[in-house]
């Protein structure tokens, strides 16, 4: 259904989702005083070190993450078409709710590792927002469809 705002909201997900797949949303440099400097790289299948821009060797993969930054919108995607099912709707918003939370919690490990293992520093992105920008939009589209199942029930007990 087009015209309800949760349908708004949960397209505006899916498409904020796949632009965390495109874009890295945490970027690695190495501190001034290093000895070697490392250029490491964050893309949607791991951490590459593009110090030789002939090679670049994957030090280690991002696979989780990368699941879920396409689980999240194509629950989003899925959600929409179950629009005469609203509580099923708002069950599974809690659980894109938890899946944009997890989200934060292991791209901590990757950053975690990486700064650990590698000796670099990083600076989050723009994009790394997007996860927390899709937590909220959830978080609206739930309380949207909880008022239109409260809508609904009022409507049925009036007949």
């Amino acid at each position: 259904m087009i015209q309800r705002i949760q349908t708004l909201y949960l397209t505006l997900i899916v498409i904020l989702g796949t632009l965390v797949c495109i874009f890295p949303p945490v970027e690695f440099f190495t501190p001034e005083e290093a000895e070697n400097v490392r250029e490491l790289t964050f893309t949607f299948t791991g951490i590459y070190d593009i110090t030789n821009p002939a090679v670049s060797v994957k030090l280690m993969s991002t696979i989780s993450l990368s699941i879920l930054s396409v689980v999240i919108p194509l629950i989003a995607a899925v959600n929409i078409f179950l629009f005469k099912r609203r509580i099923l709707q708002a069950r599974i918003n809690v659980i894109n709710v938890v899946l944009c939370l997890g989200w934060y919690a292991i791209l901590a490990v990757y950053v975690w590792f990486a700064c650990k293992n590698f000796a670099v520093e990083w600076f989050i992105t723009a994009w790394a927002a997007i996860p927390l920008v899709n937590l909220v939009l959830t978080l609206m589209a739930t309380r949207a469809i909880l008022r239109d199942e409260a809508l609904v029930r009022a409507a049925d007990r009036l007949r």
